[in-house]
């Protein structure tokens, strides 16, 4: 039991100096060494616990994506408003992670297949759930239709998070809820 609070301890430990390094640095300066440095560990107690440092970095993506999640418990409630909230949410008040989710998406799943397969299952599993919102929104829309809408919902909300990234001045949160207004008026 006492090793298995350590290895807790040292994963909070690496998550929390990825973060820090994250908003410090960025993504591309990172590397093993500095967050070992940062956590105060050794790189063997690193990777215990990651393979990479790409595998900490998402984890640590992953973590504040779902501090965003208007369902974490999967009970399908959320909405295709909540859920693009919670995109936009995500974007705009952790935006040092916004910038880097979208820059590992666009740039390191390019050039590494295991980020690749990685981002394009979150992709998939993003779109399948504001999928299923959006047919419990709209039953009579049949399910492919749907799952088509909300890709390119997404592929819109991409893109958005990519202008905002670019220029935060940007009302990513406007142009957002505009597009789920024209959802709604879609048949």
């Amino acid at each position: 039991m006492a090793r298995y609070k350590v290895g807790l301890e040292t994963q909070g430990k690496i998550l929390e100096a990825t973060r820090r390094l994250l908003s410090e640095v960025g993504f591309e300066a990172i590397t093993v060494k500095a967050i070992c440095a940062q956590a105060g560990i050794q790189a063997g107690s690193f990777y215990n616990l990651f393979a990479t440092k790409d595998e900490a970095v998402l984890t640590v993506v992953r973590d504040a994506i779902s501090a965003f999640d208007p369902d974490p418990e999967g009970t399908g409630n959320d909405t295709v408003e909540s859920l693009v909230n919670a995109y936009t949410g995500f974007v705009t008040k952790d935006p040092e992670l916004g910038r880097v989710y979208a820059q590992m998406a666009v740039t390191a799943a390019l050039t590494q297949d295991h980020l690749a397969g990685r981002i394009q299952r979150h992709h998939e599993q993003r779109v399948e759930r504001f999928t299923s919102a959006y047919v419990r929104e709209h039953p009579a829309v049949p399910s492919s239709l749907a799952g088509h809408r909300m890709e390119i919902l997404l592929g819109a909300l991409n893109g958005l998070s990519i202008r905002w990234s670019i220029d935060p001045t940007f009302d990513i949160c406007a142009h957002a809820s505009l597009m789920v207004d024209e959802l709604s008026t879609t048949p």
